[in-house]
């Protein structure tokens, strides 16, 4: 047979390529964002724009009507960015996704579908054992945010809110010293020939430095303690300035407490915060002088420290006026929301990329951290161990 009449040209002996798709399926989220409903509580967890960055992606996001009103978002505004509004709470909590800023209520367990994943806070310290056997009958699945890691392995949420917080007590505290009534006329600010204000910031965490860098751009002197080094070294390094840093010894922070006209409190501990400032240090303090505890969500580090509210903010006691309420950023719910945002729409667009939670939690280390409830199942250690139930590792449901 000549080369000619063979019924097989050369074109057709080479070996061809074959395209393969290896593109992941991308899913469709439908996500629910109720109202707030908790004393206190304006954010929202999705500002208007990054409603419009997950519409665009071919995501639904159905809103309750007002819940962005507390952050001075209206329904128009979420209806432009693609949302759909409802004034039927139940229809939102149908949704298969449910973001909200506080953790679901009891009564809001029970509006939820089988099987339903919520992203909200957890709070640990203010639920109860019946509250995660509820969520375990309805077979939910449950993320923390504020457990949630980034890549380098920080806690975002955790961190914006901190720098919210740490911010926000010096401002408050500019408010309150600045009273002629209640605190003593004076003014932040570095004045020519008027000594500034001292200011003492105890924990030099994330609230501590930022609420150093807000006392200093507003011209105080600060002292800042902590019994961490380390910490201490780091905040001078952000800072990229000298100033005063000590361990916690009493003696020290006594005679910078006698001189201070502000005091912030910005310590964590495991369980509670540790009480720093006894009563007699505070009786010590300067009459007008003002006390803002932002660990007083942890029992407060000043043992004159009582709850407050933004309703009735501050109390006197030994002539100190003291500002206790818990959960600083709240009182900024517009700051604040765009701050959660901000966290929470690239994981949404994440999950919604790699075709939902499943693909996601296998994959990233950081948002597995977050999750402590898996189709009912607990896999969080430090939830179990708090409240006596058994718990799985997560690793051995996924995989």
């Amino acid at each position: 047979m000549s080369h000619a009449s063979s019924p097989f040209s050369k074109q057709q002996l080479l070996p061809q390529e074959e395209t393969l798709e290896v593109t992941k399926q991308k899913g469709e989220l439908f996500i629910g964002i109720p109202k707030e409903n908790q004393y206190q509580e304006k954010r929202v967890c999705l500002t208007p724009d990054a409603v419009n960055a997950i519409t665009a992606n071919g995501h639904r996001v159905l809103l309750e009507s007002g819940a962005g009103e507390g952050a001075n978002f209206s329904d128009i505004d979420y209806t432009n960015a693609g949302a759909e509004i409802t004034r039927d709470t139940k229809k939102v909590f149908s949704c298969p996704i449910i973001l909200k800023v506080e953790p679901p209520t009891l009564s809001e367990i029970e509006m939820l579908n089988p099987q339903t994943i919520v992203i909200s806070a957890l709070q640990i310290k203010t639920q109860n054992k019946e509250y995660f056997e509820k969520m375990a009958k309805s077979r939910l699945t449950a993320i923390a945010f504020e457990y949630i890691r980034d890549d380098d392995g920080n806690y975002p949420a955790v961190r914006s809110l901190s720098e919210i917080a740490g911010t926000s007590s010096i401002l408050i505290a500019s408010e309150l010293i600045s009273n002629p009534n209640t605190g003593n006329g004076l003014m932040f600010g570095n004045i020519s020939g008027v000594p500034p204000i001292e200011v003492v910031i105890i924990g030099a965490g994330t609230v501590g430095e930022f609420a150093a860098r807000s006392a200093i751009g507003l011209g105080a002197n600060i002292k800042v303690f902590d019994n961490s080094i380390s910490k201490l070294r780091a905040l001078q390094a952000n800072l990229k300035q000298t100033v005063y840093t000590s361990t916690v010894q009493p003696k020290n922070l006594l005679k910078s407490l006698k001189r201070c006209d502000v005091a912030i409190g910005a310590t964590r501990g495991k369980d509670r915060s540790p009480v720093v400032v006894s009563r007699s240090m505070v009786e010590n303090m300067k009459k007008g002088a003002v006390i803002i505890d932002v660990s007083i969500d942890m029992g407060g580090c000043f043992e004159t420290s009582e709850v407050t509210t933004h309703r009735k903010s501050t109390f006197e006691k030994y002539g100190v006026i003291h500002y206790g309420v818990p959960n600083i950023p709240s009182r900024y719910p517009r700051t604040s929301s765009i701050s959660i945002s901000n966290i929470f729409t690239p994981y949404l667009l994440k999950i919604g990329e790699e075709g939902g939670l499943e693909h996601s939690l296998r994959f990233d280390k950081g948002l597995r951290n977050g999750l402590y409830m898996y189709h009912g199942i607990l896999t969080n250690k430090s939830v179990g161990d708090w409240f006596g139930l058994s718990y799985n590792d997560i690793n051995f449901l996924i995989f």
